[in-house]
């Protein structure tokens, strides 16, 4: 079973458990995932692949870290603790992250395999570890870890 049908499975739960709060975030990315398929060209009610579904999740994440952030600094709690469930419910459909270690690891050990030294070169490299990573690691994470290795 795809991770669209999961989600909508999931939407009909919420609905029968009355759970107001991820029967709306689920929907949310239901609407989400037709956007996604209108803006490929292709039918609504088609459905996406599982790397373009998890691609849309990213998104909605990096949306709600976002928020989260922006409004923790306009000092309105209760929007961002809002925020944060949302969070946690959509951050159970992606597949468990890299932690910061595991990240370090790999930035430095692909530099040296690489065997790059010139900050010239970074953009490059940076690229070739989101491309490894994708999916795997927070990008905000990644960046700061390669900024690293090049200072």
């Amino acid at each position: 079973m795809s991770l669209q049908t999961d989600i909508k499975e999931a939407i009909k739960q919420a609905l029968v458990a009355r759970d107001q709060v991820k029967l709306t975030t689920l929907r949310g990315l239901s609407a989400a995932f037709t956007n996604e398929l209108v803006a490929k060209k292709r039918k609504p009610d088609e459905e996406l692949s599982d790397e373009d579904v998890l691609a849309v999740i990213s998104r909605a994440v990096k949306q709600r870290k976002d928020s989260i952030e922006q409004f923790e600094k306009g000092r309105r709690q209760d929007l961002a603790d809002a925020e944060k469930v949302e969070l946690a419910i959509l951050e159970g459909y992606l597949p468990e992250q890299m932690s910061r270690e595991e990240v370090e690891a790999f930035v430095a050990k692909k530099k040296l395999d690489l065997g790059i030294t010139d900050p010239t070169q970074k953009n490059q490299f940076m690229g070739l570890i989101m491309k490894d990573l994708k999916g795997k690691a927070d990008g905000t994470v990644v960046r700061e870890m390669v900024d690293l290795t090049f200072k």
